[in-house]
């Protein structure tokens, strides 16, 4: 495709058009050099590999709370439950002092795991590769567990809501 027809592309189509492809929603955590616990809710967060164990997510370029992440010596991704809406709408609106009133408890690494969170994810940076206004933060897996198998948060046609499997587990 060439470069003059993806500049012709409407931001508000691009942003129907995709919105019906539903994404899951994680917040991602890590520890400050100054001890502050930080939080990040994305919703572009993927597996990458099996061998070695990778995973991405993408914040936007202009992130000042992945500004902060990006130096921390590990990053926790939680993987949110759909009944976690509410945690999720309050960590997004905060600028500081995120996990206040929030339950978590501490990864091996020292990170937040959400109380509640489907699932965990330790990680450390491996790469970032820049992507028009995101980034992509490729992530080492070092530990990880699942801790309470409800159904995941997801994002799709710019709301949350839940997932369920047409088949039992």
């Amino acid at each position: 495709m060439s470069e003059s027809a993806v500049k012709n592309i409407d931001g508000q189509v691009y942003r129907e058009v995709l919105g019906h492809y539903p994404t899951g929603v994680a917040v991602v955590t890590g520890r400050a050099d100054d001890g502050e616990h930080l939080a990040l809710v994305v919703g572009t967060f993927s597996s990458v590999s099996m061998d070695p164990p990778l995973v991405s997510f993408m914040p936007m370029k202009s992130s000042r709370t992945f500004d902060r992440l990006s130096r921390c010596e590990s990053l926790c991704v939680n993987v949110v439950g759909e009944d976690q809406q509410d945690v999720v709408r309050t960590l997004a609106k905060r600028w500081e002092n995120k996990l206040d009133g929030i339950e978590w408890f501490a990864s091996p690494s020292g990170d937040a795991v959400l109380a509640d969170s489907v699932a965990w994810i330790d990680t450390r940076i491996r790469e970032t590769v820049e992507a028009g206004d995101h980034l992509i933060v490729l992530c080492e897996v070092h530990d990880m567990a699942v801790t309470n198998p409800v159904s995941p948060l997801i994002f799709h046609r710019g709301d949350y809501g839940g997932f369920a499997c047409s088949t039992p587990a």
